[in-house]
């Protein structure tokens, strides 16, 4: 059972002592940001049950390398989303691949019309090559740029999640998408 004055306590804190085997603390960091990590792993799945087990499966690694945790870096919640995108994309690749190998061995029959083909693949090479020109940015810049439009949070959720200024956020974004577009108009001739 969590003290009262636990879940008041900052993640960061809880966060710490959860490194140190603190299940109380645990439950503390579980109840703040259990929720987060759902609606992002949703967002990136679109698939609820599959949401459920990646947040569950991200619960678990906090309990697990909470001590891997450095409060310099960033916030708590931001380490913490950080290894849910993490999982959500593995896991979204990880669906590619087995459809692309099952496909490959002609074991899936094209039921769809051309055009849809073509739009589906069209789609997934659009987010492979945005995800290529993400991982180039620097993570002051990419960070908040994943916060903001795969979870869905305002400039001051970002900045509050990151323990940086708003301005600084916005400055970062915006050098983000500028470095973003340069990328994918790079990649995509």
């Amino acid at each position: 059972m969590l003290h009262s004055s636990e879940p008041t306590a900052p993640v960061e804190e809880l966060l710490a002592r959860v490194a140190d085997g603190d299940q109380d603390a645990f439950t503390g960091v579980y109840d703040a940001l259990s929720g987060a990590v759902m609606g992002l792993a949703h967002r990136i799945l679109r698939d609820a049950a599959q949401a459920e087990e990646v947040t569950q499966d991200v619960m678990i690694e906090v309990w697990r390398v909470a001590h891997r945790y450095d409060p310099g870096r960033g916030s708590a919640k931001a380490w913490v989303l950080t290894l849910a995108h993490r999982r959500a994309v593995d896991r979204v690749r990880a669906a590619q691949a087995g459809t692309e190998r099952e496909r490959r061995t002609g074991l899936l029959q094209p039921e769809r019309a051309f055009d849809e083909v073509s739009e589906t693949v069209q789609d997934h090479d659009e987010q492979r090559r945005l995800c290529r020109c993400l991982a180039t940015l620097d993570r002051q810049r990419r960070v908040p740029l994943v916060l903001a439009y795969y979870h869905g949070l305002t400039y001051l959720e970002v900045a509050a999640a990151l323990s940086t200024p708003e301005g600084t956020v916005k400055s970062r974004m915006r050098a983000g998408l500028r470095e973003l577009r340069a990328c994918l108009e790079e990649d995509g001739s």
